[in-house]
């Protein structure tokens, strides 16, 4: 249930949120109406989208996902994972210093183990929801060691080829491979890509996935100053928009090209990627241009000698 908070003066000068965009500032004041006693609140983007801007269907869960990633990265909220429960959660880092709660409810969600827990971590906490940073464990500073000889370790080729050995360099402080297990077969350096037995070149290079973030960087770079981050984040919807629809990444490429050039609105993307798919061609018996009258050359021949 939404609570009644208080938005200070101040925050409209904050130095903060002035570095987010004017969205994830709104997701910001809203996670405020939302969030327990205790400034926490469940990390699902559809969810807070579904709460937040649910009058505003072009600003979804893929749009929060990037207000949170702003408000994490300007340490504004704070990404952590239930340490029981193992599900996402946020907390709102300077709530106790703005909020005062009257009769503060009984705790709903699990505690920040960075801010409320005490613990810090060597990198930051999670700056998005989809990848997670396993937890940090401080190791005890291993001795020096004198280097070791290099050790020689023998890659078993199939029947009918020779073997070769090749030196296995170990620099000090690296992790060591393990020892070839007698119950398994030992299938080498798991680092260098040895190619086929016969010397041929090894597996194929996967074809390179070209994302939302890459054509909105080529787009930018491509200007003479870069352009307002609003005029980014409207190009980055469209493009994505596009992409999800399974168009080839080439032709969205082409569409924001023309788009650069005529100096075009992010909402006439669609139709100049769809120029891009399907150029104009002409049509089958389309009329002739008429061509302008000339003399003829023999006036007597084509007048039949009347004038």
């Amino acid at each position: 249930m939404a609570r009644i908070r208080t938005i200070k003066p101040e925050a409209f000068s904050s130095e903060s949120l002035a570095a987010v965009s004017i969205t994830a500032e709104r997701t910001f004041f809203g996670l405020l109406t939302q969030a327990d006693d205790h400034g926490r609140f469940r990390d699902q983007s559809a969810v807070i989208a579904g709460l937040l801007w649910s009058l505003r269907p072009e600003h979804g869960p893929i749009e929060v996902e990037d207000d949170l990633t702003q408000l994490a990265g300007n340490e504004l909220i704070c990404r952590y994972e239930g340490e029981e429960d193992g599900k996402r959660y946020l907390h709102i880092v300077t709530f106790s210093k703005h909020q005062k709660v009257n009769r503060p409810s009984g705790v709903r969600h699990p505690n920040c183990p960075y801010h409320d827990g005490g613990r810090v971590p060597l990198t930051s906490p999670l700056a998005q929801g989809g990848l997670r940073e396993p937890s940090v464990h401080h190791q005890a500073p291993v001795p020096e060691l004198a280097p070791a000889p290099p050790a020689t370790s023998l890659i078993p080729v199939s029947a009918g080829q020779g073997g070769f050995s090749e030196p296995s360099v170990q620099h000090q402080g690296e992790v060591r491979e393990p020892a070839p297990s007698p119950h398994r077969p030992d299938l080498g350096s798991r680092i260098r890509d040895l190619g086929s037995p016969l010397g041929g070149a090894g597996a194929p290079t996967p074809p390179q996935i070209i994302t939302t973030q890459q054509l909105v960087g080529e787009y930018a770079a491509a200007c003479g100053k870069r352009p307002p981050e609003s005029v980014l984040g409207h190009v980055g919807r469209e493009i994505g928009k596009l992409l999800r629809e399974g168009i080839d990444p080439e032709h969205v490429r082409a569409g924001v090209e023309r788009m650069r050039i005529k100096s075009l609105h992010p909402s006439v993307l669609p139709s100049l990627v769809n120029e891009a798919m399907n150029p104009p061609q002409a049509a089958a018996g389309a009329r002739r241009a008429p061509q302008p009258y000339t003399n003829p050359v023999d006036a007597e021949a084509a007048y039949g000698g009347q004038l």
